[in-house]
């Protein structure tokens, strides 16, 4: 079944699009289904991106600089990414996306880089959207190093970046398999998953040059059962 839900947001293009060059079919999805009956009902799940997830959902008070999702998200998306992960249905989470995973697996976020990072890189570059913002360190033997080998300088990746949020106390059951060099959480997988990463970064604005489509089609392969 080559069929993917995306989480619906405000800028789908991009994703829908680097879907459907991997060879997949996107079906956007919000709260109006229950999460349990779409992963019932496709062969994989993505993520987007977006605005930053409550931190009540992982027991904090908001930071000065919080930027609330689109009302009702956050609780679908946990709900959606815990149905997956169940039912264990190929998962890839981008950027907001990455951070739903981690606080729906029990995790935390760093709420914001700039005053929370000492020393921290420039992690938000809104525009243009694929314009490189810093270097990943990817880990050897990840599933990540092995999507992305040829694209790989040594260990590193170069990647665009949107974000103020990352990545604190990792959920259990994952890794870490990337990381900034300021040392903010970039990717993290779970072994014990058919498939299921999670990228701090925006692989989907690549689409037209296709640095990380090797991300999309062993996600799509994945879903499809290979």
């Amino acid at each position: 079944m080559g069929l993917i839900a995306v989480s619906r947001n405000r800028r789908m293009t991009d994703y829908l699009e680097s879907i459907r060059r991997a060879g997949g079919e996107p079906v956007e999805v919000g709260g109006d289904e229950a999460p349990a009956a779409i992963v019932a009902r496709v062969g994989g799940v993505l993520l987007a991106g977006g605005g930053d997830v409550d931190p009540s959902h992982y027991g904090e008070a908001p930071h000065a600089r919080f930027e609330a999702a689109e009302p009702g998200r956050d609780a679908f998306e946990i709900a959606l990414v815990q149905a997956a992960l169940a039912a264990n249905v190929p998962l890839l989470a981008i950027c907001r996306g990455m951070q739903v995973v981690n606080v729906a697996g029990g995790g935390t976020l760093v709420q914001d880089i700039p005053s929370e990072v000492p020393g921290a890189l420039t992690h938000a570059i809104a525009e243009p959207r694929f314009a490189i913002a810093h270097e990943v360190w990817v880990a050897k033997g990840s599933r990540l190093w092995t999507i992305m080998a040829e694209q790989l300088d040594g260990e590193s990746l170069q990647v665009n970046s949107r974000h103020h949020q990352a990545v604190k106390r990792i959920a259990d059951g994952f890794e870490v398999t990337a990381t900034a060099p300021d040392g903010v959480i970039e990717a993290m997988e779970r072994p014990a998953s058919r498939f299921c990463l999670a990228v701090q970064w925006h692989p989907e604005n690549f689409w037209r040059t296709g640095e990380f489509r090797p991300l999309f089609e062993h996600f799509v392969q994945a879903v499809r059962g290979g």
